[in-house]
């Protein structure tokens, strides 16, 4: 059977969320914001018409923002993570495999979907229902590779005859496009490694694709030989269906204003603890090294940057937030430094195990490990129920460093008072 695969992106995703529940902001520019209001992570195509760059401060974008109405969001993370659960939904209904690539990326395994329906209609028809169902406009891609699904999908979104989908199962399709893409567009060719190929004489996919697999083995790496192979049909790189373990957890955030007070700081961190341990837990893994870091702003001139960070390996792995917040304090008060004005602290959880799959230490109480995890449980399960919410007091009641969100829409999908009203 010969294998198929679909990448499914959808457009300009968070700029979408935001104005799928107003109606007003209809063919008005429209970005959204990092953490603390700070850079343009994302634009609708009115925003990007008006020059608007990705990644750029927004302060040097401002008299743009003013002078043509653009209107700004904060990132909105619990709107966008439910409408991407939304779609990927709908993907699954429809796709046998189903591989989650980015909260707005997904593969499908098309593999035997040829033999019931043709793979062009196929995508036209997946397309619109989740146009329909979500209100989420996607791209799909359709090829014998997952490298190719991806050259597709750009092909997509660049050429509006194609109505945002393209088939590029057929050789001389794929060809034909490999010769208009440059080789700096094929997946996993970064810029540095673009400026080698060109340097080279490889400017287009197409160049590419007709490199000996052998020979970009050999003086370039594995990965690029299998990106040979991808480009010229053969399937290299499996459906991940299921996702892969986390080697690690990280919390951290940039804060609304530099912070000095060491309790202050202290919030900050225990707030990224409680946070790491609900991810552990969702993973279903206990961790044994736990690390705490802290620094100031390395731009502000005249003023000392600092930067710490301290790991330590627990006796026992765990996921009670109890445990961790322990560890964290014992490790913030050991690296805080007074009279530093602190832009960011972050909390790290990494040596993972599995549940009961370790050697406990000789002192440790089953009875204590038993409470742990129905405790945790019932934490966890309050806090995901939307009816209530439970943080211990290390925390802080009224939290004043967290990130600037002036520009935040309502959590439109995921908070009852919150929900639109249609008069």
């Amino acid at each position: 059977m010969k294998r198929a695969f679909a990448l499914v992106d959808c457009n300009n995703f968070y700029a979408s969320c935001e104005t799928l529940f107003r109606p007003d902001l209809k063919n008005k520019p429209v970005v959204v914001l990092s953490n603390n209001d700070g850079c343009i992570v994302a634009r609708s195509k009115e925003a990007k018409a008006l020059g608007i760059k990705m990644g750029v401060p927004m302060f040097q974008v401002q008299a743009d923002i003013e002078q043509h109405g653009v209107v700004c969001f904060s990132s909105n993370y619990a709107l966008y993570a439910d409408m991407s659960s939304r779609v990927m939904t709908l993907l699954e209904q429809e796709a046998p495999q189903v591989e989650e690539y980015s909260i707005d990326e997904a593969f499908l395994d098309l593999s035997g979907v040829a033999t019931a329906e043709d793979l062009l209609s196929f995508g036209r028809r997946v397309k619109a229902k989740v146009d329909k169902w979500t209100g989420i406009s996607v791209g799909i891609g359709i090829a014998p590779s997952k490298t190719l699904a991806k050259l597709a999908n750009y092909a997509a979104k660049k050429y509006p005859a194609t109505g945002a989908v393209v088939d590029l199962m057929a050789p001389d399709r794929q060809q034909r496009l490999l010769a208009l893409v440059d080789v700096g567009e094929v997946w996993g060719v970064g810029r540095r490694l673009s400026e080698r190929l060109r340097a080279q004489g490889i400017q287009t996919a197409l160049d590419l694709s007709q490199v000996d697999p052998k020979v970009a083995r050999r003086e370039f790496s594995v990965v690029l030989e299998r990106t040979v192979r991808e480009l010229n049909g053969v399937s290299c790189l499996a459906l991940e269906s299921v996702r892969p373990v986390k080697q690690q957890i990280i919390c951290s955030r940039s804060f609304g204003y530099k912070i000095t007070e060491q309790r202050e700081l202290r919030e900050a961190v225990s707030k990224y603890t409680c946070r790491a341990a609900e991810k552990l837990r969702a993973e279903r893994r206990l961790c044994r090294a736990v690390s705490v870091f802290i620094r100031s702003s390395p731009h502000i001139p005249h003023e000392p940057f600092y930067a710490k960070t301290l790991s330590v390996e627990l006796p026992n792995p765990t996921d009670d937030t109890r445990d961790l917040l322990d560890v964290t304090k014992v490790i913030f008060d050991r690296i805080w430094r007074p009279g530093v004005r602190y832009m960011k602290a972050g909390v790290i959880l990494s040596d993972f195990y599995e549940q009961g799959v370790f050697q406990t230490d000789f002192f440790c109480s089953a009875s204590h490990k038993a409470k742990s995890k129905q405790l945790m449980t019932v934490l966890d399960h309050i806090n995901h129920s939307g009816v209530g919410n439970l943080f211990f007091a290390a925390q802080g009641v009224t939290p004043q460093w967290s990130m600037k969100r002036e520009h935040l829409s309502p959590c439109y999908t995921t908070r009852w008072k919150d929900l639109p009203l249609v008069r």
